[in-house]
């Protein structure tokens, strides 16, 4: 599931226009026309190239993943608030959607191979199907419960076990029968996992107490290197076997297999009072063309609405698209394309958008540019609190080597603002305060330093009581 990556901001930060001034100037235009009917209390009659679907009653389950083998056959599983965890399918685009399974645990993937062949799994069970879900086979895990689930073929899987006794990474070539465990890491075992051939891949443990990571295999899980220590994802994706994109509280890219990664900029919506940049699902079409959800922002008078991000060259420029001017959508989980033009959006439950033209090219593009060769900025350091996680105090520290306005700025895992520890201009040199959570309950935060009227960093943070 998504975990809500915040990243704020009440600027626009321009950099190297990658599209023409006519048609940024233009798409401002209509922008802050819109806007300013909005604050003005006019209804937003602005028309989108985006359809509201309703989603049946899931009596309170989320949404954990989603997917569609053609225009009209789609897939999603949800996990178990109230006692049910459910599998629906429709075979009209979205537009109606009917129960194919439920279970009493959640169920975390569903993958299809084709049209006919597909598996999802649910606590210590492996579910397929050879008839477009006519029909689910049973297919018992002892021993074993996926966190996540990766599907190369038929007979070779994946399931991650976050679980720290008995859990780890475990691997079927026999299509689910048997498994052999290929890692395991006391208390620390991981909870995703993503193929991107038989031999390249990477696992991540989530936040937790015991720490994060992010480990990659180069022999199909036989070796696992543990590359990032307190790093995380939400969702990777590989093109080939050198280009891939990860999210977690930006979107990051990598040329080298995954060796590196850059950070691409997320836009700001232009005219906007509040602004959460964040992606945590994306859909990759091909090495130009992605699509990602997660982000949202206010207009002037208040109201929030989503966003759909988008690129055509790979994340050298990121555009957004507002496909909700009237549906009152506060933000999106999950994204899936089939090609350049047929998508579809959910939010966490009951209700979906969809486009069948990839949004009329409705993208605005505000000139933001990923410099793909520059990892960080060397203007500033932004330190990883400690200790982490924390009760209730930790130490955030941060490097400076040019002056600047600065703040530092502490939220909750819903965006609201609830500390500044910084707010005043600061020479070059280094800096630490402490955070107190006292008077706050467990959970995940945030902290962002700003420079200058312009976000820099965000790192997040864990308070355990």
């Amino acid at each position: 599931m998504f975990t809500k990556e915040i990243e704020k901001s009440k600027t626009i930060n321009i950099m190297k226009p990658q599209t023409t001034h006519t048609r940024v100037f233009k798409g401002m235009i209509v922008l802050f026309v819109m806007l300013f009917l909005s604050a003005a209390g006019f209804q937003d009659k602005m028309t989108s190239s985006w359809t509201l679907q309703v989603l049946p009653n899931l009596n309170g389950a989320q949404i954990s993943d989603v997917t569609f083998t053609d225009s009209l056959t789609g897939y999603f599983v949800t996990n178990n608030t109230n006692g049910t965890a459910f599998l629906n399918k429709t075979t009209n685009g979205g537009d109606n959607w009917v129960l194919n399974k439920t279970s009493i645990y959640s169920f975390t993937r569903i993958i299809f191979l084709d049209k006919y062949v597909g598996f999802t799994n649910s606590f210590n069970t492996l579910f397929k199907t050879t008839n477009s879900g006519a029909n689910w086979d049973s297919i018992p895990l002892p021993g074993i419960y996926g966190d996540d689930l990766f599907v190369l073929n038929k007979d070779t899987l994946w399931l991650a076990m976050g679980e720290g006794l008995t859990g780890g990474v475990y691997r079927s070539t026999n299509g689910g029968l048997n498994w052999t465990n290929q890692f395991y890491q006391f208390n620390r075992n991981p909870d995703k996992i993503y193929m991107v051939n038989k031999n390249l891949g990477f696992i991540r443990r989530g936040e937790t107490p015991f720490g994060s990571y992010i480990g990659r295999t180069t022999n199909g899980g036989a070796n696992w290197s543990i590359q990032n220590e307190d790093s995380t994802f939400s969702q990777i994706k590989f093109i080939d076997t050198l280009t891939g994109w990860m999210t977690n509280i930006n979107i990051k890219k990598t040329t080298d297999g995954g060796i590196t990664w850059f950070v691409q900029n997320l836009p700001t919506v232009a005219g906007s009072i509040y602004n959460v940049r964040a992606m945590g699902s994306f859909s990759l079409i091909n090495k130009d063309t992605l699509y990602g959800v997660g982000g949202w922002f206010k207009y002037p008078n208040n109201q929030s609405r989503c966003l759909v991000y988008k690129t055509t060259n790979g994340g050298l420029n990121w555009g957004y698209q507002i496909p909700d001017t009237s549906f009152n959508i506060f933000q999106l989980r999950h994204i899936f394309f089939m090609d350049n033009n047929r998508g579809w959006a959910f939010m966490i439950y009951n209700r979906s958008i969809h486009t069948s033209n990839g949004g009329s090219d409705t993208t605005f593009y505000t000139g933001i540019n990923n410099n793909e060769n520059q990892i960080v900025s060397t203007d500033f350091v932004l330190e990883q609190n400690y200790p982490n996680p924390f009760n209730p105090f930790t130490v955030i520290s941060f490097k400076l080597s040019k002056s600047g306005n600065v703040k530092l700025n502490i939220f909750d895992i819903t965006g609201k603002k609830i500390s500044t520890l910084v707010n005043e201009y600061k020479h070059s040199g280094n800096y630490s305060v402490t955070f107190n959570a006292q008077n706050l309950p467990s959970g995940i935060y945030f902290y962002s330093m700003i420079i200058d009227g312009n976000i820099v960093d965000t790192k997040k943070m864990i308070c355990v009581k």
